[in-house]
């Protein structure tokens, strides 16, 4: 018992006293030009126009769903 507290008061010690290694001390430099920004957002507006229509067929059939369904008379076989 004395012999595993002592352990891990050890190991405890050891990682205590552990740091992190740090791939790049500077910040993150950012070149991008007009050109970087003006396709993203050319990517944005491309990403609008497919979701408005995809949002009026939602809301469509979220209507069709809760409209009364009609019921249909019996077909007569002459």
């Amino acid at each position: 018992m004395k012999t595993t507290a002592m352990l891990t008061t050890l190991a405890a010690a050891l990682l205590i006293n552990a740091s992190e290694a740090f791939a790049a001390s500077a910040g993150r430099v950012d070149h991008s030009g007009i050109v970087v920004w003006m396709f993203l957002g050319f990517c944005a507006l491309i990403l609008v126009a497919q979701l408005a229509p995809a949002v009026l067929l939602l809301i469509g059939a979220a209507k069709g769903l809760q409209a009364p369904q009609a019921q249909s008379a019996p077909a007569n076989n002459a």
